[in-house]
């Protein structure tokens, strides 16, 4: 059994058991979350897709850790202009581990 679910903005194909690193939300470690914004759920041949959610289906999960992802490094360069710019960003995330489907 897996799933669909949006948070954060991405879309991400869940599975009970998984580890997963999503955008940073407010919750302490070690508490539940519920998920609700659930696009699609499939069991073996059972698949319910939705219009755009699928009505009364959530995931709950359990926060593991925060965390900051790698720098990721942004430079911007003119030829001939000397025009040159350097940055970083560290992305901050929250890795969760999923709990339960329920359809």
């Amino acid at each position: 059994m897996y799933a669909v679910v949006k948070t954060g903005g991405k879309q991400y194909k869940v599975v009970v058991g998984q580890k997963l690193n999503i955008e940073q939300i407010t919750a302490d470690v070690d508490s539940q979350i519920v998920l609700e914004e659930v696009l699609m759920v499939a069991d073996g041949e059972a698949v319910q897709i939705g219009a755009p959610l699928v009505a009364g289906a959530s995931i709950k999960a359990t926060v593991v850790s925060h965390g900051r992802a790698d720098k990721v490094t942004i430079f911007k360069m003119r030829r001939r202009k000397h025009y040159m710019r350097r940055a970083g960003h560290r992305q901050n995330f929250t890795e969760i581990r999923i709990d339960a489907i329920v359809a």
